[in-house]
This record gives C-alpha cells, sequence and structure tokens, in this order.
C-alpha cells in the first residue's frame, strides 16, 4: 500500500507542477513535466519527445492570456514500470483575442519514476466541452471508455481537431 500512496503523492504534485507550469507558461517548467521519450496526442496532434511537446505548447499558449487548470482525484494504476491513469481536468481559458471559454475533458495517462521525480511518459486528451461555463453549448462525441484502467486505441486521433478550437 504504501508504494501506491507514494506513487499517487508524486502523481499528484506531477500534476500540480504541470498546472502551474501552464498558469505561469513557463515552457522550461512545463517541459520538465515529460519524460524525454514522451509521447502526447491532443487537439488532433500528435508528439514524440519533450522538445516536440514544448514546441507545440509554446505555439498553442500564445492564443491565451492565461489558463487555470482544475484537475481532478486520478483514478490510479501502479505497478513494477511506474503506473497509468485517468484524469479528469476543467479549465478556464482567456483567449488573448477576448474569447472566453469553460472546457471540460479527461486525460488518459502514463506516468513514470525519472530521474527525480515522476513524470508524463503518455498522455491523450479527449475534449468533452468548450463553451461558456453554463454547460450551454452542446458537448463534443464521448467515447465509451469502460472500467479503468481503460486507454484508448493508440492509432485513435485526440479529439477534436485543433481547427475547431482555433
Amino acid at each position: 500500500m504504501s508504494r501506491f500512496v507514494e506513487a499517487e503523492s508524486a502523481i499528484r504534485q506531477l500534476h500540480a507542477r504541470y498546472i502551474d507550469a501552464v498558469w505561469r507558461q513557463d515552457p522550461e517548467a512545463y517541459g520538465d513535466c515529460w519524460a524525454e521519450d514522451a509521447h502526447w496526442k491532443i487537439i488532433g496532434t500528435e508528439m514524440r519527445g519533450r522538445e516536440a511537446i514544448v514546441s507545440l505548447f509554446v505555439d498553442v499558449m500564445q492564443n491565451f492570456d492565461r489558463v487555470i487548470q482544475f484537475y481532478h482525484p486520478p483514478i490510479l494504476e501502479i505497478d513494477d514500470t511506474g503506473g497509468s491513469g485517468r484524469t479528469y481536468v476543467t479549465e478556464h481559458n482567456a483567449f488573448k483575442d477576448g474569447r472566453r471559454a469553460f472546457t471540460i475533458g479527461l486525460y488518459h495517462e502514463r506516468y513514470r519514476a525519472d530521474a527525480d521525480r515522476w513524470r508524463f511518459t503518455w498522455r491523450f486528451f479527449d475534449l468533452f466541452y468548450m463553451g461558456p461555463p453554463d454547460l450551454s453549448k452542446p458537448f463534443l462525441p464521448i467515447p465509451e471508455y469502460g472500467k479503468p484502467p481503460w486507454l484508448p486505441d493508440p492509432e485513435r486521433a485526440a479529439s477534436p481537431p485543433a481547427s475547431s478550437i482555433f
């Protein structure tokens, strides 16, 4: 049990460091959340390697004044190689063009202890909603995931494509 508790604590700290890096728009701190060989699928885009992931972060964050994320408690499976989980997330987004948006989504994640801390090795984001906080805009299609630790088909693109957001 103590191994699980230690891993859960480390993963929650990883989430906290990630949220802080996004809020501050800090590419160095953001990159430190990812393993060197990480793989990320988000908004119809796929990146491999920390450098490519940080490059996309820098490009995307140019659209925002601020983004604050709220991570819900992760559902975790821990094993000898690290762990996997599901983390629901909500965001408040302030775009530079004056638009505001509330988002609801789900991260499917894999993590491992990497040098001095836990880092993401794989993330797959599905966006379920982007619109006013009163949820008056229609939800995007939500796949049936089944019970945890379900992870998406690695061939499926993360939803939706970036062109529908930016």
